[in-house]
């Protein structure tokens, strides 16, 4: 079976490090997932409008699967345990392909048609393969299980603001200060540094590159200031 992207995620997130590991674990990171010929037809999207959740379908364009394991090391559980990569949500997958549920705050008529989505964990230039619509009567199952050692939610950090980093977004919009604050807390960092002294990390969002410090289960962001250069995971 042959498939081709029928539309390109433009996103909050322009590089991998930073991404959180899930959907919904940063409500503020938004996307806008830009339909490419000829699926821009609005047709396609006739009944979208009310929907508010959709499933994508989409490829992990900046990781190399050209060698295929059976086993991967979840970061959630530190990293040094190995699962089968069928039983996680690994991006080294046989076939590449990614499955996120993201909110739909609403379609996109003009220049490009498309959707406007939230809580999104994808790469700015991700391929997108299909669009569902998310179905709560058949797909909310209040009794399932998850692998072992996956229980509960994802860890998450708190974080603190130094004078400076806060000041370098006054005259910044509300969402970009959220979008920093929350990526930071749902803890990016490889599981194999958390348990050691603090550590410097960077990331870039929304056109910022941002610094933060971390120690054990708290961070801080240092500073804040405009991208520069094009230095994005895009293909």
């Amino acid at each position: 079976m042959d498939i081709e992207p029928i539309a390109t995620i433009r996103s909050d997130f322009e590089a991998r490090f930073g991404i959180p590991r899930q959907p919904g674990l940063v409500p503020a990171a938004t996307a806008e997932v830009l339909l490419n010929p000829p699926y821009d037809d609005p047709d396609a999207l006739r009944g979208l409008r009310g929907c508010s959740h959709v499933w994508l379908i989409f490829g992990f364009h900046a990781i190399d699967n050209s060698e295929w394991r059976p086993t991967v090391r979840p970061p959630r559980l530190g990293g040094n345990q190995r699962y089968g990569v069928f039983a996680t949500r690994s991006p080294f997958r046989p076939n590449g392909l990614g499955l996120s549920l993201v909110r739909l705050e609403g379609l996109i008529d003009e220049p490009t048609r498309g959707l406007a989505i939230s809580g999104q964990d994808l790469l700015d230039g991700t391929p997108v393969y299909d669009i569902k619509p998310y179905m709560p009567a058949i797909e909310a199952i209040p009794d399932a299980r998850p692998p072992v050692g996956f229980e509960g939610p994802p860890e998450t950090i708190a974080v603190s603001w130094s004078p400076a980093a806060r000041a370098a977004l006054t005259d910044a919009s509300p969402q970009v200060a959220a979008l920093i604050e929350q990526t930071v807390a749902a803890d990016p960092r490889p599981a194999y540094q958390r348990g050691g002294g603090e550590a410097r990390y960077g990331m870039r969002l929304l056109g910022h590159e941002v610094t933060w410090e971390a120690d054990g289960t708290t961070a801080r962001i240092t500073a804040v200031a405009p991208a520069t250069g094009e230095d994005r995971d895009t293909p």
